[in-house]
């Protein structure tokens, strides 16, 4: 099995959340994991719950990056658990790496110490979010990039973002022929500007994918496409946007229940539904994403990943791992070099 680095310091929860999601993968798993940070908190929270040491190493270092600092001047400090793990990776002392931290940081460790697949203009940062889905068996998690590593981008570019997507949801959610999409302001050929307009003619050209065309803002919950692809500013706008859908539908139903007794009683007969929306917007509970474009695997989790969360990452990045999605990402890239 795969040794997965994962930065114990990372995230709101670290490394709380994080070493517990790890304790959990070595009960369920033969997965290796190598959890990076400070020695003497990442042995207390270990004592504190069941786990297999058999699986679990520790490769102690003194400084952790925080959310708020910023990316750049951050990830200059060689002692850091990002840093630390992400250079364990590019030595071959893990095969991928796992974290809750500074995306921002994340981006930058990865394009100081990894390798870009030959061919590839620039890694995209996705991200897995849930949507509806259309048909049976459809995985109800969709694919976005680029969602934060870029700001701009060129038409060239947003086609390599479909060919890594494309790659990865075909090993990861063992879709045979993902549909891709183009986010953008009509679903018209010519729509946005030049850049995605050529974007679309090349994938609508493009043979070996299942390009469906220009996505509105309202398709993305939706079960239209399984990758979608932008810029990164759009990318992230969006995500966000959707993050921010589940945290007032959180707010609004507490504050009804706080109010008046009919409406107590209103929430409690609509439990079931409310529940189910509320899980289909939660990006706390569903693990990691890649950042695309490299030789070697990185996943980033939300900031604010659960136990539940880090582990579910965990096992998609030894799934990654053990599929060659790298590899199967160079080799789309290169049909259109």
């Amino acid at each position: 099995m795969p040794t997965i680095a994962v930065d114990a310091m990372g995230g709101d929860q670290g490394p709380d959340a994080v070493v517990k999601g790890v304790a959990q993968v070595s009960l369920e798993t033969d997965i290796e994991s190598l959890l990076v940070g400070d020695e003497a908190r990442i042995q207390a929270v270990l004592e504190g719950v069941p786990y297999n040491p058999e699986h679990i190493a520790i490769l102690a270092c003194r400084d952790a990056i925080g959310m708020a600092e910023t990316p750049r001047e951050a990830v200059k400090r060689r002692d850091t658990s990002l840093v630390v793990g992400v250079r364990a990776v590019a030595d071959g002392r893990a095969a991928a790496m796992v974290s809750a931290g500074n995306t921002g940081a994340c981006v930058l460790a990865c394009a100081q110490h990894f390798r870009l697949v030959p061919g590839v203009r620039r890694a995209a940062l996705a991200s897995v979010y849930p949507r509806q889905t259309e048909y049976a068996g459809q995985d109800p998690l969709a694919l976005l990039l680029d969602v934060g590593a870029t700001v701009r981008c060129e038409a060239s570019e947003l086609v390599q973002f479909a060919l890594m997507g494309n790659a990865y949801a075909r090993r990861i959610s063992k879709v045979p022929s993902p549909r891709i999409g183009l986010l953008n302001m009509g679903t018209e050929d010519g729509k946005g500007g030049d850049v995605l307009a050529e974007a679309h003619r090349r994938l609508r050209d493009l043979p070996g994918i299942h390009f469906v065309g220009n996505l509105e803002g309202n398709d993305l919950v939706r079960g239209k496409a399984d990758v979608i692809v932008c810029e990164g500013l759009l990318g992230n706008v969006a995500l966000k946007l959707l993050e921010g859908v589940s945290e007032v539908l959180a707010d609004v139903t507490r504050s009804a229940a706080d109010s008046r007794f009919a409406w107590r009683l209103g929430i409690r007969l609509l439990a079931g539904g409310i529940e189910r929306l509320q899980a289909l917007t939660d990006y706390r509970q569903y693990g990691g994403a890649p950042i695309l474009g490299f030789r070697e695997l990185f996943l980033k989790c939300h900031g604010r990943s659960t136990a539940s969360a880090v582990a579910n990452a965990v096992k998609v990045a030894a799934k990654a791992v053990r599929d060659r999605v790298p590899d199967e990402v160079a080799d789309a890239v290169a049909t259109v070099r």
